[in-house]
């Protein structure tokens, strides 16, 4: 009863925000435009895009400007859940910002790795970072190559990660990207045993953990059959963290010398049985996103007063802005109906 009482009010927002979520029937549509311009007008029509899409000009209908107000609309998402929630459903919730901070320094590494010409585009996410971040984005776009870039992070608890790249001498885009994934995901699955408790605590390692197997699953499959790595190069860059994968099971992944073996071993996982993974002709990117999908609906389902009400929403949100940003760059290059559908792989619901 605690927890239905300490869940009623944010669980009632975050249901009238999901009933806002596209459906089947919209992405059928919008997918069946003939131009970028009428499916981000289609946008304009009883979305929770509408608003932001009033305030653009027809001629910044593009998918870089567009891309930024589906990303408002997902940060103004996020403070709405926050302004409604409890100590604890706020512990959970800046947990859960440190993905959005991990997307930022990414995007950021490449600004400074490519030598692009254009400047950070980064002043849509100000106001949200400085309300709930550790870094400074006024700082960050400043940086003009990686040295500036790890130093503006130094008040940061990504410096350590990165820095130890920087002074090595020998970082690619590659090893800070690595770097920092992996710091990430460590961090997580310390700090969510630590600051969460009870069920809290289960559905949020239940849920992350999940998420680590599968990545590992990818990053091996990506490892043997793209880069023809060998075992001691794949355990470096794994996560070090095993939930219903086994160390046994994951040591024979890993150390499989055929990639027709690794997928022979991935039959017999849990995995394999529950979600059918590889067992479709979807890419590794769209199977591990519909695990999730049904991961986080079936919490949902059994817990909706929890964290996975919050959880679940957020997840599906930014499928949204994927599956949209997706269909607008398909629809600019004048793929069919069918082929963009394809791409979509599966809608929220």
């Amino acid at each position: 009863m605690g927890n239905v009482m300490a869940y009623s009010g944010i669980t009632t927002k975050v249901r009238a925000m999901s009933a806002k979520l596209l459906k089947e029937k919209d992405y059928d549509t919008i997918v069946g435009l003939g131009t970028v311009t009428e499916a981000i007008e289609y946008l304009k029509d009883k979305t929770a895009y509408a608003p932001y899409v009033e305030r653009m000009d027809v001629s910044l209908y593009h998918r870089g400007n567009v891309e930024k107000i589906l990303y408002q609309s997902l940060f103004d998402d996020y403070s709405r859940i926050f302004r409604f929630a409890g100590m604890e459903q706020k512990t959970f919730l800046k947990l859960y910002w440190k993905r959005y901070e991990v997307d930022l320094i990414n995007y950021c590494l490449r600004i400074v790795f490519n030598h692009y010409e254009k400047p950070f585009d980064l002043e849509y996410k100000k106001e949200f970072f400085d309300r709930y971040s550790q870094i400074s984005i006024d700082r960050l776009i400043t940086s003009k190559n990686i040295d500036e870039l790890v130093d503006n992070l130094r008040d940061t608890e990504y410096y350590g990660a990165l820095a130890r790249i920087r002074d090595s001498g020998a970082g690619t885009l590659f090893d800070y990207d690595l770097a920092l994934d992996l710091y990430y995901f460590s961090t997580m699955w310390k700090k969510g045993k630590r600051v969460l408790k009870g069920h809290e605590q289960k559905i949020f390692l239940k849920d992350y953990g999940m998420k680590i197997d599968l990545l590992n699953l990818q990053w091996i499959y990506r490892a043997k059959k793209y880069y023809h790595m060998l075992p001691p190069d794949i355990y470096s860059m794994t996560i070090p963290i095993h939930y219903r994968i086994k160390v046994e099971e994951f040591k024979t992944l890993v150390e499989t010398p055929t990639l027709e073996q690794f997928e022979a071993e991935v039959e017999k996982t849990y995995y394999a049985g529950k979600y059918n993974y590889m067992q479709t002709d979807k890419t590794l990117e769209q199977m591990y996103r519909d695990c999730l999908r049904k991961l986080y609906l079936t919490d949902k389902r059994n817990d909706p007063y929890s964290i996975a009400i919050v959880n679940t929403y957020l997840f599906l949100k930014e499928e949204e802005i994927y599956k949209l940003t997706t269909a607008l760059e398909c629809i600019r290059y004048g793929l069919t109906k069918g082929e963009t559908l394809g791409y979509l792989g599966g809608v929220n619901q």
